[in-house]
């Protein structure tokens, strides 16, 4: 018997195209002999549908041709079971039954721990990290702050809310003044690059706070590395066993490796992989050398630096962990983990021989080891805690008579 797999895909989010081009992939090199592939689409309203026709890029061009060829659809747990139920009409049914869930989103509000925790509620397994690494692999700050206490470098930073600079934003530039120009300012909890600007004076950091903002209350301010060049290396495993991959050089074309070198630039618009027409190949299109000119020492070094973050972060499946690397001073810092990243980052893996479809096939396996793993857990306890509630009052009146505080 197959095991239906259910991918899901788009939300509300400023990445919910780079979701799409994500999932597709993924769904196209499934391998359909052993599974049974089942969309689970997102809209930008956050409407759940299912249906063959979301496996074509195409669909998407035509939103009323999705809503009219696709099923609008809720998810929830039918007596033990994960199904995919028909949300309009007078009669409900069951379109689809799902064993496991692929998370194919991307940004803020959907790669962030929201969707691991709906499915966490529902009971539904599903591959990844779970909802604590995905918190702390979309707050840029959480991650700096916890791989800083392990001894892990990052660069040199600070961050404020928005709130904090629209009350005094003289007090911000002036603590921000004990950074170095250029600085780079992003949104703390976005991604894709969207909302990144280089900030090389006073008139300019005010500008790139100004554009932080607009996405999110949370602002990362860094210095930029120097002499610096990218180099990536994605993980893959669980708590009890990692392997990491093969390492990339990124080569944007931009002064940061911004949005269009992802998504929009040079190769963009080629086939990837099975989808059915000519789409982006996400962050494939982006200019790289894999594997990445560098010395045996430095990545050595990269890899065992990314089997600590990814233990420390307490990520799980497959993530992506961004580097940054001063050439001249021979340092190396970590950028960011997604914990989601862009095509799973599966090209990172096809050096070492393991194709797309057997890293599908692996993040399914440790997401159903994790899965039985965590129903040996405790759970619940029996307790007779309610047996000394008292009414209304519960509690507070005795802590009142007792003069507990």
């Amino acid at each position: 018997m197959k095991i239906k797999v259910g991918v899901l895909y788009g939300g509300k989010t400023t990445e919910h195209e780079v979701s799409i081009i994500t999932a597709v992939q993924a769904m196209g090199f499934l391998n359909t002999e052993k599974y049974d592939v089942i969309p689970i689409y997102l809209t930008k309203e956050n409407e759940m549908y299912t249906g063959e026709p979301l496996k074509d890029m195409e669909i998407y061009k035509e939103p009323e041709l999705l809503k009219r060829y696709c099923s609008n659809v809720v998810m929830y747990n039918k007596n033990g079971a994960f199904v995919l139920q028909s949300k309009r009409g007078i009669f409900k049914r069951v379109v689809a039954d799902i064993d496991i869930v692929i998370p194919a989103v991307h940004g803020y509000g959907m790669e962030d721990g929201n969707i691991e925790g709906m499915l966490d509620v529902i009971g539904v397994p599903y591959t990844g990290s779970d909802i604590y690494g995905c918190v702390v692999g979309q707050d840029k700050v959480f991650q700096k702050q916890i791989l800083s206490s392990e001894g892990i470098s990052v660069p040199k930073y600070d961050w404020f809310y928005d709130a904090e600079y629209l009350e005094n934003p003289k007090e911000i530039i002036s603590r921000l003044s004990k950074l170095k120009y250029p600085m780079i300012v992003k949104p703390a909890r976005q991604g894709s690059s969207i909302g990144i600007k280089i900030a090389k004076d006073e008139d300019s950091l005010r500008d790139a706070i100004e554009e932080a903002i607009k996405y999110d209350e949370k602002i990362l301010v860094e210095e930029v590395v120097p002499n610096m060049t990218e180099l990536n290396c994605s993980v893959l495993g669980s708590s009890n066993y990692a392997e990491a991959s093969a390492i990339e050089q990124v080569m944007g074309k931009d002064e940061i490796l911004s949005f269009n070198d992802k998504y929009i630039g040079s190769g963009a618009k080629k086939g990837a992989g099975k989808m059915k027409m000519g789409a982006s190949k996400g962050m494939v299109s982006a200019e790289r050398v894999v594997p990445a000119d560098i010395p045996e020492k430095l990545a050595e070094e990269i890899k065992d630096t990314s089997l600590r973050a990814f233990r420390v972060l307490g990520a799980s499946g497959v993530v992506r962990i961004d580097y940054l690397y001063d050439k001249k001073a021979k340092k190396l810092y970590v950028n960011e983990i997604n914990s989601i990243p862009g095509c799973l980052s599966f090209y990172l893996w096809t050096p070492l021989k393991k194709e797309y479809p057997e890293l599908l096939d692996d993040l399914i396996n440790i997401a159903v080891k994790r899965y039985k793993k965590k129903l040996k857990k405790t759970t619940s306890f029996e307790s007779n805690i309610l047996s000394s509630f008292n009414g209304s009052k519960g509690t507070k009146g005795k802590i009142r008579s007792n003069n507990n505080f």
